[in-house]
């Protein structure tokens, strides 16, 4: 299982049910990564996309613990154990979780690579991803040249969860 995620130099990723900010290098390589592939979300994340539907080519398992919770177009899952289940028949390399905050620290332990756009700013915000930097279970494998777009830099990086020597 992988995940995808946009993090500012504090590790936010929101505030109040929104992205930190809109990057279209961003967006784009999102769009390029996710596409053909299985996404696994919170309720409120699929709810933040236009018309609260599915994004287009991908195949959505949502998490939430509503049990009267209705959507269109994905699959719903109201625990770990049936979100494993569900997830069974997929290959673990095609599974992107894709937020939000809850989601990502339910999910970061069975995650084995993480395309993290780090965005070399501060912005208020009120959702937190677990920061990397300081798991010694999480190493960065690749640093991804330092972009700019409307004035911000960002980078497209990746970590691999690493296994501890015993």
């Amino acid at each position: 299982m992988n995940l995808i995620v946009a993090v500012d130099e504090n590790w936010g990723i929101g505030k109040d049910g929104d992205l930190l900010c809109r990057i279209s290098a961003d967006m784009k390589m999102f769009r390029a990564t996710t596409t053909g592939h299985i996404l696994v979300l919170g309720r409120k994340t699929l709810e933040s996309f236009p018309n609260q539907k599915p994004l287009p080519n991908r195949t959505h398992f949502v998490l939430t613990t509503n049990p009267n919770y209705t959507a269109e177009g994905v699959t719903l899952c109201h625990n770990l154990e049936e979100l494993q289940q569900k997830l069974q028949p997929y290959a673990q390399e095609d599974i992107f979780v894709i937020g939000g905050g809850s989601v990502y620290k339910q999910l970061l332990p069975l995650c084995k690579k993480a395309y993290v756009t780090k965005i070399y700013n501060h912005f208020p915000a009120d959702t937190f991803f677990p920061n990397l930097d300081e798991m010694p279970t999480w190493k960065k494998t690749k640093s991804g040249e330092i972009q700019q777009e409307n004035g911000v830099p960002f980078s497209f990086d990746v970590y691999e969860r690493i296994e501890k020597e015993v």
